[in-house]
């Protein structure tokens, strides 16, 4: 049996720039001055704990308890407003029956917000969206894509990860899965694709519309 891992921003939901141009400008504004390509290079698959402690051992300043909670309130109001999902996404899940499920460094709440928004939530089931929250290292550990793998009830050498990010792609590769890196967000920069292939991405892709032949492809060889 196959699963098919999804990360959700930069996957499923088009988030990246909307969310690290609130970080950066957050992070300006605690004394920190960061602008958005900044953030999306450092940040992109990585938990708001993570991206804070990241931030706060280079450059010994303490940044506010109240950070993270600024950043999804106001992610809340920008996702509700422009959010959109990745283009084709939802053609694929539609005719797509293998066994599914999202794994992503963003909180539970974020995660069924962002895919209720999109209208991604109904390909789906509740019980098969999994956080950072849910381990004690978030990507790129591979604690999380383990974690997903046994909730389901699937051996990690049976499941397919799609991912945008390094560090999504090293939490892949090191649970021992085949990793396919989707490079089509409105976040990837030049030679983003490259980045991932030297550090162990299977395939690379940049069009939804590809996803079901590179399953079958990966399934097929197994």
């Amino acid at each position: 049996m196959t699963l098919v891992i999804f990360d959700c921003d930069g996957v499923l939901v088009d988030s990246e720039v909307l969310f690290n141009c609130i970080a950066a400008e957050e992070f300006t504004r605690c004394g920190v001055p960061m602008d958005t390509e900044t953030a999306i290079a450092r940040f992109t698959g990585i938990s708001a704990p993570n991206m804070i402690a990241a931030v706060e051992a280079e450059t010994g300043k303490p940044i506010p308890e109240d950070f993270t909670q600024r950043c999804r309130a106001r992610a809340n109001k920008v996702f509700d407003a422009e959010l959109e999902a990745i283009a084709g996404v939802d053609a694929v899940l539609m005719d797509n029956a293998q066994r599914r499920c999202v794994a992503s460094s963003s909180s539970p709440a974020r995660i069924r917000r962002s895919l209720k928004t999109t209208g991604l939530y109904s390909h789906f089931e509740d019980d098969a969206i999994f956080s950072a929250v849910m381990v004690k290292n978030g990507k790129p550990a591979p604690d999380l894509f383990l974690y997903a793998a046994e909730a389901m009830g699937v051996a990690p050498a049976d499941c397919i990860v799609i991912e945008d990010s390094r560090a999504g792609v090293q939490a892949g590769v090191a649970a021992g899965m085949t990793v396919l890196g989707f490079v089509g967000a409105s976040h990837i920069s030049d030679g983003h694709a490259n980045r991932l292939r030297e550090i162990g991405t299977h395939h690379i892709f940049d069009d939804m519309s590809a996803l079901p032949g590179l399953l079958g492809a990966v399934v097929g060889r197994n």
